[in-house]
């Protein structure tokens, strides 16, 4: 009988793959699969996804494609028809021109934060990237993954979940390399108001080493007033990187389809997506753009249940003991605030009430520390995705409120 080999060392990782971080909404989800395929009954806020079908002409379209033998490699920065289409809708939709040749299409939109990142900073200088805190967990991440320096912005509940323009100016300095905007908001579902936007772009004009990326992948979700973007503004289109793509839009999450814009990037992104991907999915590229270019009902529709989701649970959350929430003005996401309720309850914070709310009352959520530190002064937060039906809002938030009842002291 062989003697067992002695434990061989294994070699360190790379700092930048040690300090790599990850999307909680995915952790979480594991668990809660975990516990509903041991037989628990589980209500989930917690996947930023419609729960809507991909629109059949997208679907008959990428069904299309397969028949007829587009299964190849395509060309890195994306078919031209695609490049041509998204071109014309992101310029249209924010009022200004953008050329085919300077859209860049790639598998999702979120490559295009790490890329973005790795193209207007150097690692280990010192170079610095301002992000949105509460905020997407990617930025952080892709920030310190490639060695630049990250420096919050704190989303206000006072100014419904907006920053401080004032705040701003006081976080630029020399080193900052890149400032990054993400309205409608995940995950507050705030907007940068045009007032906002007017004083972003007067400040970041004064420091010409700034470039920006507007996480616009929410554009359609709006449900008061219209869509607004920094790239509209005098001279700060060509310093911005506008990425947006199929995801919520249309309901193509697990079709990986995204894409960015800028003229003087398109060839640098372009160039990532050739060292990494190769090309978004041919099928996957075809499909988005009968999606673009085809009929919008669906679109309106799931825009219309969105909103009618989104006035359905601020009402009910706002009537549990201890618990206020402000209307969100896009994306499909409410950020309540549960101070208060975590007092009622005797949890510690919002992650130990979200795990009491998953493991006691069969409710899944977020908290706000998936979403970077906490805002100073501004309490204890958890995420609802309301990409969830009518029944499973009214179920949901029914057991918070009995949870809250039942074990306020």
């Amino acid at each position: 009988m062989n003697a067992p080999h002695p434990q061989l060392a294994v070699p360190h990782l790379s700092r930048r793959g040690e300090s790599l971080g990850t999307e909680n909404a995915f952790v979480v989800l594991a668990e809660v699969n975990a516990l509903s395929r041991s037989g628990q009954d589980i209500v989930s806020f917690c996947i930023g996804q419609p729960d809507f079908p991909t629109p059949d002409n997208v679907q008959q379209a990428a069904i299309a494609a397969i028949r007829v033998g587009k299964h190849g490699y395509t060309p890195s920065a994306g078919i031209d028809e695609l490049r041509e289409a998204a071109a014309r809708d992101l310029g249209s939709r924010r009022g200004i021109e953008i050329r085919p040749e300077d859209v860049v299409v790639g598998a999702g939109a979120k490559a295009f934060i790490g890329y973005t990142i790795a193209s207007v900073t150097d690692y280990g200088v010192g170079d610095e990237v301002i992000y949105p805190v509460p905020g997407f967990p990617i930025y952080e991440s892709q920030i310190v993954a490639n060695g630049a320096v990250p420096v919050p912005i704190f989303l206000r509940e006072a100014r419904d979940f907006a920053f401080d323009p004032a705040e701003l100016e006081v976080k630029i300095t020399p080193k900052t390399r890149l400032l990054i905007l993400n309205s409608p908001q995940n995950p507050t579902g705030g907007i940068l108001s045009a007032e906002d936007l007017d004083a972003i772009a007067a400040i970041v004009a004064r420091h010409p080493q700034m470039w920006i990326f507007a996480d616009e992948i929410y554009s359609r979700l709006i449900y008061d007033g219209g869509f607004d973007s920094l790239a509209r503004r005098d001279e700060m289109q060509a310093r911005t990187i506008i990425c947006d793509g199929a995801s919520k839009t249309w309901a193509m999450t697990g079709w990986r389809l995204g894409y960015a814009a800028n003229a003087r990037l398109a060839p640098t992104l372009t160039r990532w997506i050739t060292n990494t991907e190769s090309c978004a999915s041919q099928i996957s590229q075809w499909a988005a753009l009968e999606a673009i270019d085809g009929p919008q009902d669906s679109v309106a529709q799931m825009h219309a249940r969105f909103r009618e989701r989104r006035d359905l649970i601020v009402r009910l959350l706002n009537e549990v003991p201890g618990i206020s929430c402000r209307t969100p003005g896009g994306a499909f996401y409410a950020w309540p605030n549960v101070t208060e309720a975590c007092k009622r309850v005797k949890a510690a914070d919002s992650e130990a009430f979200r795990k009491r709310l998953l493991h006691e009352a069969g409710i899944a959520v977020l908290a706000d520390i998936h979403f970077g530190r906490r805002v100073p002064g501004d309490g204890q937060h958890v995420r609802f995705s309301y990409a969830a039906s009518n029944e499973a809002i009214e179920e949901g938030i029914g057991r918070l409120d009995d949870f809250v009842r039942r074990n306020t002291a």
